[in-house]
């Protein structure tokens, strides 16, 4: 009796273990792993786009995956802005760091300095008629950072002592990223 007991319990545990997740199947898409993640050296982002015409799927991806870039670029330069403004104790450090913001906006308004594609694939679904693009980007920082410098350098809306901060600010990212390579 203790036997079938046993034989019971271990065959629910197989059982249970066998069982599918709750989440449903893993899938692994283009473009994922650390190859494509951002390091101290590269902004990396990827996009996904699906459409029944190829031109929009694209389309969609590349504006994923530059959203991305954007937002990275952004999070990364308001953080460095705010722990420098933080650590120099600015007496105008709001308004440096809304000029500083400003900045990053308007350079990524622009053209993203060396923006390289590192990857795209196109799949197409026959059963939904769908096509499917992943598109991969990458920004080496220190380019990016040296375009914002220049941009800064440009911008008739920043004084001389807002210009001095962040190019300030600039020069010891820039200096992370030098040392990294």
């Amino acid at each position: 009796m203790k036997l079938n007991m046993s034989i019971a319990a271990i065959s629910i545990l197989l059982l249970s273990a066998c069982a599918s997740s709750p989440f449903g199947k893993k899938v692994k898409e283009p473009f994922t792993g650390s190859a494509y993640e951002s390091t101290n050296r590269f902004w990396r982002a990827s996009g996904k786009g699906q459409s029944t015409q190829d031109n929009i799927a694209r389309g969609k991806a590349d504006i994923d995956a530059k959203a991305q870039l954007a937002g990275q670029v952004n999070t990364t330069m308001k953080q460095v802005a705010d722990q420098y403004l933080g650590q120099t104790e600015n007496a105008n450090a709001a308004d440096v760091a809304d000029k500083f913001q400003s900045l990053v906006r308007q350079v990524m308004n622009t053209d993203i300095a060396d923006l390289r594609k590192i990857g795209e694939k196109k799949f197409y679904d026959e059963k939904t008629k769908e096509y499917t693009v992943f598109i991969a980007y990458e920004i080496k920082k220190n380019a990016m950072l040296r375009f914002m410098k220049k941009q800064a350098k440009v911008d008739q809306k920043i004084d001389e002592r807002q210009r001095a901060v962040i190019e300030k600010i600039i020069d010891e990212e820039l200096a992370k990223t030098e040392d990294e390579q």
